[in-house]
Parts: C-alpha cells; structure tokens; sequence
C-alpha cells in the first residue's frame, strides 16, 4: 500500500504522525498547496517511508498526476469539502481507492429550504457509486470521527446489542478550553461554517430526508468521562444521509454541542453575509468573505498547547435489545487534550478525527475491509475495526446506559 495524504494542515498531520508508528504500508506522501507545510511535517517524523509533495486539491489533473508520480494506491483527502469531487473523480480516474472524511457539499432547497431536501451531503458521490462499482473500485467516505467512528459504532450497536432499532441520534460534544482565546474553534471555521448554517437534515423511515431549521430542537445531553452536561442542537451532517442506507433505524439525527457563544456568533456571520463563499470585489481585489473569516482566526492545528479539556463523540441508540427489552444506549469515544498533545503532538480534535481513516487503511490493506464502489463505514464490519482502535492503537470506546 502507498498512501498518499491530500492535505497538510491540523487532520492530514495527524494521520500522518499517527501512521508513522505502523507498519501496514510501503509509502506515505503528504501533499498540501504550501510545499514549506508538508515538508515540516516530513522533517519532523524522519520516516524514510515519507516525502513531501506540492498539489491543488482543485485541480483533478494535478491530482492524477501526483497520484501517477507518487504510485499511490489509496488517497486520503484530508482537505475541506470544497474539494471532495475533484479528488473524488481524480481517484476514479487513477483507478485508486479514496478515504474521505468529508463529503460532497449539500444544496438546500430554494423555495422551502427548512422543510424539503434538496441536495444532501454527499449525493454527488453516491450518483456515481455504480460506476465506481462496475470498475471494482472502492470509495470509503466519511471514515473521520463524525462521520465515521458514530457510523462505526451505530453497526456495532446493531450487530452486537440489538434487534430492532427505533432511533440513532448522533451527539457530539466537549469540554475543550483555549487559553487566550475568547472565540477559537478547534477544527476548520470554513467547514464549521458550512455545516452550522446549512439546514439540518433529518430521517425518519416513515417521512425520508427532511430539513429543518439550523439550531433547532435543543436538549441537554450528559457526555461520559467528566466532560457533564452539554447543550445540543441540530447540525447538518453525514451521518444522516449515510446510517439509513445500511442500518435499519427507524429515526436518524446529529447533534452538536456548540454553545450559545458558539451558535450567537455563527448567526452574526450568517447575518452580515461573512459565512459566504462568492467573492466580493474589496479595493480591487475579490476574495471570499469566509476565507477572510478563516483567515482572521487562529490555526485549529496550532491550539493543542492552550488547550485543556476533552472531547466526545458518539451515537445514542435506543430501541429493542437482544434480549427483548428495550434499551437506550450511548456508544462513544473520548479524546482527551493531554494524552493527545503527549502522543503526537496533536489537539484533541484534529487527532480524534484522524486516527479513524488510518485504521480504516490497515484494515483495507490486510484485507480484513473490502469492497466495491461507495460505501461508508456502515457498510463494513465494525468489530475489527474497534478491536484494532482499542487494541495496537491504545484508544478506548466505551457504552453508558443513557
């Protein structure tokens, strides 16, 4: 297996470090738009097994070319959504296994955009799955944290625990602090941005994909290992379009725990059109108004050292138990700041999402994973991959009655 990295910010470096104590492939090349960011990370790890390359994650030919350049046989695209569908149809194109941890931006409906759904994430990569299929090709999507271990754990849940499931509610949340900040989001403000004031997306088997207003249907939710109480609301996500298409639950959600802080300043964004993506002409130049956003607030990769605390992410499954009583259960997982930092020198964050697509690699190349066309993580057992998480990766996931 040669891997090749899209993407040298905080997640890309993570896989990177974390792959680096692993012996599953051949070669890593970690790719990023500013040469000087995946040569750092290079020079730091000193893994003869790693390089260093320049890529527009725009461009498909300069993707293909780099895929042909490197050998690379699996692409991990570690770079935000906007980029999904070049990177995704590069792969194709190269006749290389994809990872993403991410997927295709949405398109909500114009006349009733809290009510009808138009364009999920992810759509424009399932509209091709039975192509990727009929060329015996493999997409993984949404092999991150969330989406990805939630979808992992939910399979779990219905392999293990139980017989009939009535809902699926993904909950995320944290008790993270960054010292001398008092607004510094922990991951990436442009897909933060995205997916906050999208409109959430809702199933239900009855009804199908449906939305609903953005920071709606608030709840407080008790998140395990001391993190407490936190409050939750509807966030558009993956997780929603991917777990019906594998398990069967009668309801699916995602919830974030973002603060009213959070939520108040996201609002203001939205309100004074900063959340937008079409340039404006400023004194001669166009630029985007939510780049200048990106641009304006701190790197989530260079937070770790200010930060303290952990976080949480998980599925709340409730529904008929193997024994035949009901069960209401929370699978999750928790990164911790500390541990974190210590490790791999990475925040919490960016490292609990990173572990996840580097796992989902070993397991694809010792053949313990394997498929053809897009299929997310639902759709593989999760039992090895819990076991090697736990296991050779020293990460603990644990299951509270909730």
């Amino acid at each position: 297996m040669n891997i090749l990295i899209l993407g040298a910010g905080g997640v890309g470096t993570a896989a990177a470090k974390i792959a680096s104590r692993r012996k599953f492939f051949n070669t890593l090349t970690i790719a990023d738009y500013d040469l000087s960011r995946a040569k750092k990370v290079v020079e730091e790890l000193n893994d003869p097994r790693y390089s260093a390359s320049e890529v527009d994650a725009g461009s498909k030919e300069s993707i293909k070319k780099l895929i042909e350049s490197t050998g690379a046989t699996h692409v991990l695209n570690a770079v935000d959504p906007r980029f999904v569908m070049p990177i995704f149809d590069a792969c194709f194109e190269a006749g290389v296994t994809y990872l993403d941890m991410a997927m295709s931006l949405s398109k909500r409906h114009e006349e009733v955009p809290f009510e009808k759904v138009n364009v999920k994430l992810g759509d424009d990569q399932f509209a091709v799955a039975d192509q990727w299929e009929k060329q015996g090709l493999l997409a993984v999507v949404g092999i991150g944290v969330e989406p990805g271990l939630s979808d992992v754990l939910a399979r779990y849940a219905q392999d293990v625990d139980f017989d009939e499931i009535d809902e699926l509610r993904v909950l995320d949340g944290a008790n993270l602090e960054v010292e001398g900040y008092d607004f510094a989001p922990s991951f990436s403000i442009w897909t933060t941005i995205e997916e906050c004031l999208n409109p959430p997306i809702l199933y239900d088997r009855e009804r199908g994909w449906y939305a609903v207003e953005p920071f709606s249907d608030p709840e407080i939710f008790e998140f395990p290992e001391g993190i407490g109480e936190v409050e939750c609301v509807n966030v558009e996500h993956e997780e929603v379009s991917l777990m019906p298409r594998w398990i069967n639950a009668k309801k699916v959600a995602f919830k974030y725990g973002l603060g009213e802080e959070f939520i108040n300043v996201l609002k203001t964004l939205n309100k004074l059109g900063l959340d937008s993506t079409d340039p404006v002409s400023v004194k001669g130049g166009d630029v985007s108004p939510r780049d200048v956003v990106a641009a304006c607030l701190p790197d989530p990769a260079t937070l770790g050292p200010k930060m303290k605390g952990k976080t949480c992410a998980g599925v709340l499954v409730r529904g008929t138990a193997k024994n035949g009583e009901f069960a209401s259960k929370y699978y999750y997982h928790v990164a911790d700041n500390e541990h974190t930092m210590n490790l791999d020198g990475c925040q919490a964050v960016v490292w609990q999402t990173a572990i996840n697509p580097v796992i989902a690699l070993e397991l694809l190349a010792d053949g313990t994973w394997s498929g053809e066309g897009v299929l997310g993580p639902e759709a593989f057992d999760a039992r090895p991959f819990l076991e090697l998480l736990e296991g050779d990766y020293g990460s603990a996931w644990g299951v509270v009655d909730r």
